[in-house]
């Protein structure tokens, strides 16, 4: 089952050569256009989560469905061969549904766009875009059932379809899609937003052409791919052994109290290619944080680590994907056999950076970032107000970023480069609720010769009754440190009624009521620490001690004494002697605060909530 692809003129594209300063236009241009993509969303959408913190991934592609420019990959290749169909000329597609295109989108939230470019009867490009729906049904508002165990439960699912077919909409399917949503307005906005961003991109493609000629303009683009693809094969070369290397990381628990969930990964070198292999990754939940791993995103991630690393000027693209063979087991957690349910799939997808990071630095520990990039925390909050006026959040937060050989990892930064936070001011404005604390959480971050990146504490007070949700990790198991760093500090959710009692929450919860006056402190991980916390600058840890960065006592991590917030230099010297004699040998490169098991034993004690049971395997019955 594949697509096919009708044109009216099936002449093949020539073969043109490029010279230089054309490919570095025409480069540039498109680069132009995916940037005009993200600002005809922000003007046009609707909802905070796509409007405000950009939770949307444009891309232009080749004739052939590969990515010349975006973000996340290409999805096309994933569409294409699972839509059983005809693509023509006026056509734009809509989906939603992981399962019916390869994980092209990773959960039904996701609504993804494509509209194929024709010009003279040959297709020239595709533009695409996919964004983040706060809401499209299904059991709990927002559409992300934690405890869902089949992806029926949450929301509609869109197979491929045609909303435009040969130039004429398709009202009736809107009408039946919108019907399904809390939040039709916020809804219809977005998908018309998406649509708006394709067609931005898809004239410009068309003037590139118009200028050039298609021939060249296909030329160019292949040029560019090609080009990535030498790039690849030499930092694969340079930077990956034949020698296997492994690595593991989990995700905390289910949120149904089973935990935590193992993803592996092997990595060697064949000839010139990667090999990826997840074999003794857990298997499938029975819960909803599986993760339909689209390969080719994987590779994407691969390639992106791998350029930011050794070589940023490099455009990354589609160009390199046959240099990556990927090998994901079946029924695993990382590729679910239907209908397992997928909508928090956001833990293992932030899961995965961390892995590559550890995989990538085993060679070369120099290069190696600590964990942090770890999860994408949700909060949602939805009720009717005194006026009778119902309200629906959906918002993405910020945690620590891990500390790099370069340098400390951001405070409070997004997982995602492109994010932006919601400004409290539009969150108080069209919201039932106050912000009385937005700031960096102290001693989050891992102590190290660079230190990881705080973690962000909001407090969230609610002025109308209703529920609340949840969506984080890193509660359970420490964003580890590396070469000497230490772990990041765990996430904590804790709410503060208005009578003053306090109670810890879990890290994936729902369905929480709350009341006018409650305070919810949502506070985010830290980012693993890098190198040694004994050789950090005292100056430096006193600076950040005056600006609540680190506290006093936390300054103790890195063998510091302050005193009246300057450092107090006989005392930082006899106590960094002792710990330097005291401290035993590092066993590994990697600190991860403990076991699994030494995690389990202390957990209750240091995060307040119950260790996470065995994990639960879909179709096994809870422990």
């Amino acid at each position: 089952m594949s697509a096919t692809i009708i044109e009216t003129d099936a002449t093949p594209f020539a073969e043109r050569a490029v010279d230089p300063v054309t490919l570095d236009i025409i480069e540039n241009a498109l680069r132009n256009a995916r940037v005009e993509m993200d600002a005809t969303l922000v003007r046009t959408a609707m909802s905070p989560g796509i409007r405000e913190q950009g939770d949307a991934f444009p891309l232009i592609a080749d004739h052939k469905g590969r990515m010349i420019v975006g973000q996340f990959g290409s999805f096309i290749g994933g569409f294409l061969e699972a839509y059983d169909g005809t693509v023509e000329e006026g056509d734009m597609f809509l989906l939603s549904d992981p399962y019916s295109c390869a994980g092209a989108v990773s959960h039904s939230n996701d609504w993804l766009v494509l509209l194929p470019v024709f010009r003279n009867g040959r297709l020239l490009a595709y533009t695409s875009i996919f964004g983040h729906q706060s809401d499209i049904g299904g059991r709990v508002a927002g559409s992300m059932p934690i405890t869902a165990r089949t992806i029926f439960e949450e929301g509609v699912r869109i197979p491929p379809v045609k909303i435009w077919s040969r130039g004429q909409y398709n009202a009736d399917l809107v009408a039946l899609v919108m019907h399904q949503t809390r939040k039709p307005d916020w809804c219809k906005a977005d998908l018309n937003a998406l649509i708006a961003s394709c067609r931005v991109a898809a004239r410009r493609v068309l003037e590139l052409a118009d200028r050039f000629g298609e021939d060249l303009y296909v030329a160019a683009t292949q040029e560019l791919l090609k080009r990535n693809h030498r790039a690849m094969q030499q930092l694969i070369a340079a930077s990956i052994g034949e020698a296997p290397v492994s690595f593991e990381d989990y995700i905390c628990d289910d949120g149904r109290g089973h935990g935590p969930y193992r993803i592996r990964c092997t990595m060697w070198r064949e000839g010139e290619k990667v090999v990826l292999d997840f074999a003794g990754t857990d298997p499938q939940s029975s819960a909803s944080i599986n993760f339909f791993l689209n390969e080719n995103m994987l590779r994407m991630f691969f390639g992106i680590y791998m350029i930011m690393v050794f070589d940023p000027q490099i455009l990354f693209n589609d160009g390199f994907y046959d240099l990556i063979d990927v090998r994901i087991p079946e029924g695993s957690l990382l590729r679910p056999r239907f209908p397992a349910a997928l909508s928090g799939r956001t833990h293992a997808l932030g899961r995965l950076f961390d892995i590559l990071g550890g995989l990538l630095g085993q060679k070369t520990p120099e290069f190696l970032n600590a964990a942090g990039f770890s999860s994408s925390p949700h909060l949602f909050y939805s009720g009717t107000d005194r006026t009778g006026r119902y309200f629906q959040l959906f918002q993405i937060g910020f945690g620590g970023i891990p500390g790099r050989p370069l340098g400390d990892g951001p405070d409070g930064h997004s997982l995602w480069p492109g994010f932006t936070n919601v400004p409290n001011e539009f969150l108080e404005r069209y919201f039932p609720l106050r912000i009385e604390r937005y700031s960096t959480e102290p001693d989050s971050g891992g102590a190290g010769l660079h230190r990881g990146g705080n973690g962000i504490h909001v407090a969230y007070r609610f002025l109308e009754p209703g529920l609340i949700a949840v969506h984080d990790d890193r509660w359970f198991m420490h964003p580890w440190g590396v070469n000497g760093g230490q772990p990041g500090a765990r996430a904590r959710k804790e709410l503060e009624r208005a009578d003053g009692t306090r109670e810890v929450i879990g890290n994936k919860v729902e369905d929480v009521e709350v009341q006018a006056g409650d305070v919810l402190h949502f506070i985010t991980w830290g980012g693993g620490g890098w190198g040694d916390p004994l050789e950090r600058d005292p100056a430096l840890v006193a600076r950040e001690v005056r600006e609540g960065l680190v506290t006093a006592e936390g300054a103790l991590r890195y063998g510091v004494v302050i005193s009246d917030e300057t450092v107090d230099a006989a005392a930082t010297d006899a106590l960094r002697t002792r710990l330097r004699a005291t401290r035993k040998p590092a066993e590994s490169v990697f600190d991860y605060g403990g076991s699994v098991e030494e995690l389990r034993a202390r957990c209750e004690e240091e995060t307040g909530l119950p260790a996470p049971r065995p994990p639960v395997w879909q179709g096994a019955e809870a422990a």
